[in-house]
């Protein structure tokens, strides 16, 4: 008999509204990984979390309308929300030990804001982060939102310049919708499918969810070639390549290329994810289908086809996903508010988290320590983790919803070859 599902090791009650957005701290300029929890809500509400006390460091109205997305960058916190603002502000630093913890008051002003932009949060679709390598001590990265008058195209910003660096990305016509079922007998099982290149115009609808990531050139040894993977309201996605070497700048899409474009979905894409290494995207939607496709150059690429792996699921209805940062595996949120973990090598089932009492809006895997670990550790005497308590925490995976609360689990290694949830 399978074991029961585990309950999570925490449970947090920060907020009155449908938490739509949560994420944990990456390596941040002290080292550490997994230090704060960020989550945003419905009414605008942004929570900071430490994952240390389980305190909140600071609570704040962040928009005027709800969030679709909060994530930590260098030494700022970046918001994004449906009043078609993209706010950054001031990190919120954590105390070091529970000691310094002895009597905070929690700050309900927020901390500074920095600067905004101006974005288009119509179609829910929240921003992608990629940071650039640092040149002069400046921190910079690109962000990736939908267009500020078209919902189907991508705008690419540059913080903290604020200038926007490419404009309408989807302009230029792209691959046509590839069917994957010509005979239309649909997706019986588990399988492998080829996409085919055809140069057409399509109507894609909105832009639901996007992933900016870069590769190495293709022409050109030194250099880095910019991506964004676009998921659409007809249940297509569509993989972009920046192929203007020349010119930095873009405006209506020019020097950009649709390399590829699917459509297996047949419900607008809810929640897509790509892995850390930028080999392989997955989708989730309305309908029973998890769908991951080969984001990697190889010969069938270079004669315009990608491959998907296609997995009939018996649970229709996902709004959220994430793949876990070493790629293997992708948790699914659904609308039942169960978790389901899944293999991304072959979607085989792992377990499943039920806690949750209505539709899932977000699922965060915690990062790994193996970064932070390698790191000189000054303060090695005043962090009370140890090795092996920080390998526990980078096994988190935090999960909100319309129920108004936040569930933190630990998860099992699933390097070791073991299926299903425990510890």
């Amino acid at each position: 008999m399978a074991p029961s599902p585990p309950p999570p090791i925490r449970i947090l009650r920060s907020h009155a509204a449908q938490i739509n957005a949560v994420s944990f701290s990456p390596l941040d300029l002290e080292g550490k990984t997994n230090e704060r929890l960020y989550t945003g809500d419905a009414d605008g509400l942004v929570v900071v979390t430490s994952t240390r006390t389980f305190r909140a460091l600071a609570s704040w109205k962040a928009h005027n309308n709800g969030l679709l997305g909060v994530q930590e960058w260098e030494d700022s916190i970046i918001t994004h929300g449906r009043d078609n603002k993209l706010h950054v502000w001031e990190r919120v630093v954590a105390p070091l030990s529970v000691a310094d913890m002895a009597g905070p008051e929690l700050s309900t002003t927020g901390p500074p804001l920095r600067y905004s932009l101006d974005v288009n949060a119509l179609n829910f679709c929240r921003f992608s982060l990629l940071p650039e390598a640092s040149e002069g001590g400046e921190s910079r990265a690109f962000v990736a939102v939908p267009n500020l008058v078209d919902s189907a195209l991508v705008d690419i910003w540059r913080i903290p310049q604020k200038d926007r660096i490419h404009a309408a990305i989807g302009t230029t016509a792209g691959p046509k919708l590839v069917d994957p079922w010509p005979s239309g007998e649909g997706p019986g099982k588990t399988g492998k499918f080829n996409c085919i290149r055809f140069f057409a115009s399509a109507l894609t609808g909105s832009v639901m969810s996007l992933r900016l990531f870069n590769v190495p050139h293709p022409s050109r040894s030194s250099a880095s070639q910019l991506r964004v993977v676009t998921a659409y309201e007809n249940g297509g996605l569509c993989l972009w390549a920046r192929t203007e070497v020349e010119k930095e700048t873009s405006v209506q899409g020019r020097g950009w290329e649709a390399l590829w474009q699917m459509k297996v979905h047949a419900e607008a894409i809810f929640a897509l994810d790509i892995s850390s290494s930028a080999s392989f995207a997955i989708t989730a939607s309305a309908d029973n289908l998890l769908v991951r496709y080969d984001l990697q150059e190889n010969e069938e690429n270079t004669q315009g086809r990608t491959t998907t792996l296609i997995n009939r699921t018996k649970h229709p209805g996902n709004g959220t996903l994430a793949v876990s940062p070493d790629g293997r595996v992708c948790a699914v949120g659904g609308w039942d508010g169960k978790i389901r973990l899944y293999s991304t090598k072959s979607f085989k089932p792992l377990g499943s988290l039920d806690y949750h009492k209505g539709v899932l809006q977000s699922v965060a895997f915690a990062y790994p320590d193996s970064a932070s670990l390698s790191l000189s550790n000054e303060n090695e005497d005043e962090d009370e983790f140890g090795p092996e308590e920080k390998e526990k925490r980078s096994r988190w995976l935090g999960s909100a919803g319309v129920d108004k609360r936040v569930a933190i689990w630990e998860l099992m290694d699933f390097t070791s070859g073991g299926g299903g949830t425990k510890k």
